[in-house]
């Protein structure tokens, strides 16, 4: 799901010739997964064994990636969109789905069985410190090239 995500929001993006927030959004949503994968490998924790696993898994437990991997995808596309939105309370609102979102999804791991509260804790913390990385390099690569040729909210001012 977060793949089509990822591509439905990088079109919208293209079309809207936001061509930055495009390749940002690629770039942060591909290299935060590959991250995840590495860093599960690594680490090689198994999965909780208290419950019966109300879903089957067949990965490792540390960090949880459905939980790294939305706070990756749904917290880049909020910073990103609030840089390009022209409404304070659309910012907010986007923001605020996000992080209601991710949240849902986190918590749903523990619920499930699936994942320890540390693993989720850990998938939360990387993935909101990889949004905002790239929320930063983002805001400060459209400053060093002078912004972006059209935002939402605005018409084209080379139509």
């Amino acid at each position: 799901m977060l793949t089509i995500i990822v591509v439905l929001a990088a079109g919208l993006l293209a079309v809207q010739r936001l061509w930055l927030s495009a390749a940002a959004t690629l770039a942060a949503s591909i290299s935060g997964g590959m991250v995840v994968a590495l860093v599960k490998t690594e680490v090689a924790r198994p999965r909780p064994d208290i419950v019966d696993h109300l879903v089957q898994v067949s990965n490792m437990s540390f960090p949880s990636g459905h939980s790294a991997n939305s706070a990756i995808v749904y917290l880049t596309l909020a910073g990103l969109a609030s840089q390009v939105t022209v409404s304070n309370a659309a910012r907010r609102y986007i923001l605020v789905m996000a992080i209601l979102m991710v949240g849902a999804i986190g918590c749903s791991r523990v619920y499930l069985g699936v994942h320890w509260p540390s693993d989720v804790l850990a998938g939360w913390s990387f993935g909101t410190l990889w949004a905002l990385g790239w929320w930063l390099a983002t805001a400060r690569a459209r400053a060093a090239i002078g912004g972006e040729r059209h935002a939402f909210g605005r018409p084209p001012t080379d139509a």
